[in-house]
């Protein structure tokens, strides 16, 4: 048996980015090949998509977890990584993406409809495009950034012309199936329509889709029945239609109570729903009454006695009808017609998207300095740039560290450190990295020289040196002693303190 479902939670994760390839070439006869490492491959997105053959949402109520590929690394000999595919995710026309705070994101409208949900990461780049002149075989590459982690609510919305309301058994069911081609489930007990069920007709030469909401109840707004959870079907409505049943058996209802109870129920879902799409409230929409089940005697009586009334009360059109005898459904066809048709053309007419560049502002430096209010003394770095930095910065390299230290330099950070009242040694934070400051070289000049992968602006690393190598290495050729080697080791050191 086949569900409807009209709501689920997705959590979406995109591809991390590949990493980037520290490499230098080797080949024979060519003593200087240069650093080839190639970039690493972009992560792939996750994507929303509309899809016309989509009607619900039960996919995502199974699997709620949706996870795209990574990017893969990049290699040496200048190889890139090969980017990864987004993941599409097909939902019905008409879906609304929530956040968190219930706030509307997108509305999904239209077949082939596009929305990133999360972002691929970035791939990071080789040390061959990280090459200067100042640094011609960087011993380090940048790492890939990882893909957004998000979980958005996903609200399917009926696009209906025209929404039928009223109470449980109204025949609401019985009139989409006589008006269209839709066969939903026609039983006599209460609650029989269990999801809405769309419907469409034709009358002359308009075409309409018509949507049957499960039955309504007093206090429907509040959560009571099945009302609450089906209501936003009809909040794309441009027509709504009172179904009224003339022959139901319970003595304390009559047609103008029945209206009165919906429309304090579509007033008051209608003020915490506020102005829709279509420019007015739900309760502002225009309105039709049918009274149904006329074939019956009793109920042809009542619409004689009530139609008066009901005129002079609402002032909407109304249209006596019967479902099992089909009498009136032409001419209500015909009305409901007329007034979608006034309703499309009241709506603005849809332009084609435009593409909105927004540049930079002159004084606009990319990134915020604040105080840190866990750290005393401290400062936070707030801003897209420094932040992806952070992400892209193998700490475990020392000459990556160098490079970022000189990004941070060029883009003006640590200068406006000192504006804001940084001095040596505090913490500084940015991203998910607190270090302590210590101010480097002025931005603009030249990257001091050293060996691959090290860095003399950062002391202390516990990290064997080049020279140290170099020396043990040349000394275990001489077979000296343990004492020799020692000895040798500790002038070496002390000899590079000198330097």
């Amino acid at each position: 048996m086949s569900r409807f479902v009209d709501r689920v939670v997705l959590h979406a994760t995109a591809g991390a980015g590949g990493n980037g390839c520290a490499s230098v070439h080797r080949e024979k006869f060519k003593p200087l090949g240069g650093p080839d490492g190639g970039n690493g491959g972009r992560g792939g997105s996750v994507v929303l998509v509309v899809d016309a053959g989509v009607h619900t949402l039960l996919d995502y109520h199974h699997r709620p977890h949706a996870t795209a590929r990574s990017g893969t690394q990049g290699q040496g000999a200048f190889k890139n990584g090969a980017n990864s595919p987004d993941l599409e995710l097909r939902v019905p026309d008409g879906t609304v993406i929530l956040d968190d705070d219930g706030e509307i994101v997108a509305d999904l409208v239209g077949p082939g409809t596009r929305f990133v949900a999360a972002q691929g990461g970035r791939g990071g780049l080789g040390n061959a495009a990280l090459a200067s002149a100042a640094r011609k075989a960087p011993g380090f590459a940048l790492l890939g950034e990882p893909g957004e982690e998000v979980s958005f609510t996903l609200e399917l919305r009926s696009l209906a012309d025209v929404g039928l309301v009223g109470f449980p058994s109204a025949g609401k069911s019985s009139l989409v199936a006589a008006m269209s081609a839709a066969r939903p489930k026609i039983a006599d007990y209460p609650f029989t329509t269990l999801v809405p069920q769309l419907g469409v007709v034709s009358a002359g030469d308009a075409t309409f889709t018509v949507a049957d909401v499960p039955g309504l109840i007093p206090g429907a707004a509040d959560g009571r029945g099945l009302g609450l959870e089906f209501l936003r079907h009809i909040e794309r409505c441009s027509v709504l239609v009172h179904v009224v049943d003339c022959a139901t058996f319970e003595t304390e209802r009559d047609p103008a109570s029945d209206i009165e109870a919906l429309e304090t129920e579509l007033a008051h879902y209608a003020d915490q729903l506020g102005t829709s799409a279509l420019g007015e409230r739900l309760d502002q929409r225009p309105r039709m009454i049918a009274l149904n089940k006329i074939d019956v005697p009793d109920a042809a009586d009542l619409v004689d006695m009530v139609r008066a009334d009901l005129a002079e009360r609402f002032g909407w059109p109304i249209f006596a009808i019967s479902t099992a005898s089909r009498s009136g459904l032409r001419e209500l066809g015909f009305a409901m017609a007329e007034r979608v048709a006034a309703a499309r053309a009241a709506q603005p007419e849809i332009e084609p998207t435009r593409t909105v560049i927004r540049p930079r502002a002159v004084d606009d430096s990319g990134f915020t300095i604040e105080p840190d209010t866990e750290l005393d003394g401290g400062f936070v770095v707030r801003g897209e740039r420094p932040e992806r930095w952070i992400r892209q910065t193998n700490f475990e390299n020392d000459e990556a560290v160098g490079y970022l230290a000189d990004r941070l330099a060029r883009l003006g950070v640590e200068e406006s450190l000192a504006k804001a009242g940084a001095v040596p040694g505090c913490p500084v934070t940015i991203g998910d990295m607190t270090f302590d400051w210590e101010p480097s070289t002025p931005a603009g000049v030249a990257a001091l020289l050293t060996g691959r992968g090290t860095d003399v602006r950062l002391e202390d690393t516990g990290r064997v040196g080049a020279s140290d190598r170099k020396y043990a290495r040349a000394a275990r050729r001489k077979h000296l002693s343990d004492a020799e080697l020692a000895a040798g080791a500790r002038y070496s050191s002390d000899h590079e303190l000198e330097r």
